[in-house]
């Protein structure tokens, strides 16, 4: 689609830029990590809860200690607060084993 500036009596036709719409973008690229998603909201990748992703990469009761999803918290040195990366593929892996075995996580 072109579009025309006037500019000073003369007109000057220039290109739109080129768009993707963002469902093919979405679909076409895959993370290597993923980062832990907002209380409340819902992972848009696997559509799994927070607290349910946390149980799955953290060692906790839920998992005998033994997170099955890797992940790596990303912090400066003496911070608190860091960034939670889980592992993309290690995620869909585990997804996945669950789906052959036709079982449920503990």
């Amino acid at each position: 689609m072109n579009e025309q500036h006037f500019i000073a009596g003369s007109t000057k036709t220039i290109a739109a830029p080129p768009t993707v719409p963002a469902a093919s973008v979405t679909n076409s690229i895959k993370p290597e990590f993923i980062r832990l998603s907002k209380p409340g909201t819902l992972c848009p990748w696997t559509g799994l809860s927070r607290s349910k992703l946390n149980e799955l990469i953290l060692p906790c009761p839920a998992n005998d200690h033994k997170p099955p999803v890797r992940a790596i918290c990303l912090r400066k040195k003496g911070a608190r607060r860091g960034v939670r990366l889980i592992s993309h593929d290690s995620l869909l892996t585990y997804l996945r084993n669950l789906e052959t075995e036709g079982g449920e996580s503990k």
